[in-house]
């Protein structure tokens, strides 16, 4: 079953109302983002459908996004005790996606404030035995400032991850069980992360979408569908590196695997 590491259902609703619908006849499994209580309820719900007519299960993550201090700062307080309330309700997967966002100056002037969240949603995905989904842009120093924490998580998704090999290497040196989720940016020719994605050992690989905000080149927006394009890529970046697994069924069983062992805390 093909598995979707990090998504926006919610999100997607407007641009593509058959989504959803293609996401079923797809029997594709993915891992919903949400950040306020109108998406996880909406996610929530997916979810308890799929449950009841066997349809393609859904990973509920929910975390104070890093950006919000400076797109949405009245909401920060909202969306932190929703995450509380909805963690202590047993029915999250994953906190996140939390992190940096250190973009530009105006997002870099909120990162006293995105250190203190982050430290909440770090303690709360410890306390709760659960794993955390990072969003990470121009801030991958920061993972390490924080690695003996990490350290004790079930596991660390790097979402869009967008370091390099030896950046995501250093990690697992340091006991994170760490997992670089690459999306469409390997299909835009994003140099560092391509040779990443070719380069990394099997057992830190996951696959996502973003979407709908990871369109391939010419697209509007990013699609479920998407996920194939991005897992056949990888298996022809690893072709081409010499690194195994580099077929597409077998790249495919195995961001299946991770997924339902970050997600659902099982193995295959």
């Amino acid at each position: 079953m093909p598995s979707d590491a990090h998504c926006h259902p919610f999100d997607m609703k407007g641009s593509q109302p058959n989504a959803e619908a293609e996401r079923n006849a797809l029997n594709l499994t993915v891992a919903a983002s949400s950040w306020n209580g109108d998406e996880l309820y909406y996610h929530k719900e997916l979810a308890q459908q799929a449950a009841h007519v066997g349809g393609p299960s859904i990973a509920l993550c929910f975390g104070v996004h890093p950006q919000l201090p400076l797109v949405e700062p009245r909401s920060v307080r909202a969306s932190l005790e929703s995450m509380y309330q909805f963690a202590e309700s047993g029915v999250l997967s994953a906190i996140g996606e939390a992190g940096f966002d250190l973009y530009n100056e105006a997002y870099q002037s909120t990162e006293p404030m995105q250190d203190e969240l982050f430290i909440l949603e770090l303690e709360l995905a410890k306390a709760r035995g659960l794993p955390l989904v990072l969003h990470l842009r121009r801030a991958m120093h920061k993972v390490f400032t924080y690695s003996k924490q990490l350290a004790a998580l079930p596991a660390v998704v790097l979402h869009s991850y967008s370091g390099t090999y030896e950046e995501a290497l250093a990690l697992r040196k340091r006991g994170i069980a760490a997992y670089c989720s690459f999306g469409t940016t390997i299909a835009l020719n994003h140099r560092k992360t391509m040779r990443a994605c070719a380069l990394l050992p099997p057992d830190m690989l996951l696959f996502e979408t973003d979407a709908p905000y990871q369109p391939l080149r010419g697209q509007p927006y990013s699609t479920y569908r998407d996920i194939f394009t991005v897992v056949r890529t990888a298996a022809m970046l690893r072709s081409e590196a010499g690194c195994m697994p580099y077929t597409e069924e077998e790249l495919d069983q195995l961001n299946d695997d991770h997924f339902k062992r970050i997600f659902f805390q099982t193995s295959s």
